[in-house]
């Protein structure tokens, strides 16, 4: 389990008086108006900011932390992932779980037979996707949907998934 989470990453300055665009990865993108602690990883070292206020512009999030106020403090921020603590997590829902908790869980099938490991969670326009490493080394792509994923244990690191047809294909 990792102890931080990325909620987004910079992309660049946004103006002159240090705010910058973010690219949000969290389902909740209003959670920035609920955010006041964040951490920036940058150049390998993390810093302790906090967040002043937050504007929303189409797919963006723009930023204002109150540790800076001017472009040139920023500007090296580009690319850096913001990231909060997993206190500092919005809670989550019944049967919701963060992508980096399943990475790893053992698949099996509705019958206890192992299918294989999750490798990765790629996430589509229309619903996200177990990626599982089988055994045998082969790629298979569950999407995450109640149909075919019917439980994720982040607790005991597994999956119960119903194969539907051609997905073992």
């Amino acid at each position: 389990m990792e102890d931080m989470l990325r909620i987004g990453v910079v992309t660049k300055p946004h103006g002159i008086r240090g705010e910058v665009k973010v690219y949000p990865t969290t389902d909740d993108v209003k959670r920035f108006d609920k955010t006041d602690e964040v951490i920036l990883v940058a150049k390998g070292e993390n810093l302790t900011l906090h967040v002043e206020h937050a504007k929303y512009f189409k797919n963006m999030v723009i930023l204002k932390f109150r540790e800076f106020d001017n472009i040139n403090e920023v500007e090296q921020f580009r690319q850096c992932d913001i990231m909060v603590t997993r206190e500092n997590a919005l809670p989550l829902k019944e049967g919701q779980f963060y992508f980096c908790d399943v990475i790893g869980a053992k698949v099996l099938d509705e019958d206890g037979l192992e299918i294989g490991i999750v490798k990765d969670v790629i996430e589509t326009g229309a619903n996200n996707v177990f990626s599982i490493e089988t055994g045998e080394g082969k790629e298979l792509l569950f999407p995450i949907i109640p149909d075919c994923i019917k439980k994720v244990d982040t607790k005991e690191g597994v999956v119960i998934a119903h194969v539907m047809k051609g997905l073992m294909d």
